[in-house]
């Protein structure tokens, strides 16, 4: 068995979207190899900062990645195999890079409630807390703007009323 921690510097960008580890990032590996019999168990640890922007108010923000993965690089055999072991080495490169851009929020907020920005003007709702969109209607719902629930009450008790002195008058 060997471990070993690694400081490795991105050459690509990973990821796509509103959120994705910049290249030039500085990504911390602890690796642990072991020997087992079908070929080379590994197992990592990966930290990284993952740039980008939240996906309601538009807020630069940064995010921890931290993922965990564990991968059997098979000696080369008549099998196939996803990962296997070539001269005595073995690529992490891919198998990291998959794990950390699956690790990657879809859709990423700078805070859990995060209110987005106004419609009309675009402003931050955040900054302003005493500003909330206007509710607009659907223009097809108008005809419907008068009943409410009183009302609806009122009739379902007018209604009740009938019913029951048609009932009386048989």
């Amino acid at each position: 068995m060997r471990e070993h921690d690694l400081e490795v510097v991105l050459a690509e960008r990973w990821g796509e979207g509103l959120v994705a580890v910049k290249e030039g990032t500085t990504l911390s590996e602890q690796v642990r190899l072991e020997s087992v019999h079908e070929g080379i168990l590994v197992t990592v640890d990966v930290d990284a900062l993952a740039t980008g922007e939240c996906g309601r108010c538009l807020r630069d923000i940064e995010l921890p990645v931290e993922v965990e993965i564990q991968e059997l690089f098979a000696y080369p055999n008549s099998e196939a195999s996803d990962f296997e072991v070539h001269d005595d080495h073995v690529d992490l490169e891919p198998l990291v890079r998959d794990a950390v851009v699956l690790a990657l929020p879809f859709q990423p907020v700078c805070q859990p409630d995060c209110p987005g920005l106004d419609p009309e003007t675009g402003e931050r709702l955040a900054e302003r807390p005493e500003r909330h969109p206007h509710d607009v209607a659907d223009p097809r719902w108008s005809a419907l703007a008068g009943l409410s629930s009183d009302s609806v009450l009122d009739t379902d008790a007018s209604s009740a009323q009938r019913a029951a002195a048609d009932t009386e008058e048989r």
